[in-house]
């Protein structure tokens, strides 16, 4: 056998194991960014239902039970801010906002959970 082809063999063994750390901490943090991206959409339907549901009916206990109906995320974690109320035809701002947990190992305890938030607009009816 060749002694500079087991050198090179060595030498590739030790890259391989310098190296992978930072490849699967790449890969867990981009698996992190997604389960953020997938709070953000959710949240942003959240806020749909909760301006739809604010819409139809004055109060606030009818979009915050709307918001938290329309997704699987945890309600002790969101917030849903209601606007004023006016008469038909005026419009109602309804505020989500959700503490996106980065529960990713790794990566996770690194960085702080995330505030994801969406408004929605809606015409009140009568």
């Amino acid at each position: 056998m060749n002694p500079r082809a087991l050198h090179q063999s060595g030498q590739s063994t030790v890259e391989l194991a310098l190296g992978l750390p930072f490849v699967i901490m790449m890969l867990l943090a981009i698996v992190q960014v997604g389960l953020v991206a997938r709070d953000q959409i959710l949240v942003v339907h959240a806020a749909r239902e909760a301006a739809r549901a604010s819409a139809v009916e004055p109060g606030e206990s009818g979009p915050r039970a709307a918001a938290a109906a329309a997704s699987p995320l945890e309600p002790a974690r969101m917030q849903v801010d209601v606007g004023p109320r006016g008469e038909a035809g005026s419009r109602v701002t309804v505020t989500v906002r959700y503490r996106s947990p980065t529960l990713v190992p790794l990566v996770g305890p690194l960085i702080d959970d995330v505030e994801v938030r969406a408004t929605a607009t809606m015409r009140v009816e009568g």
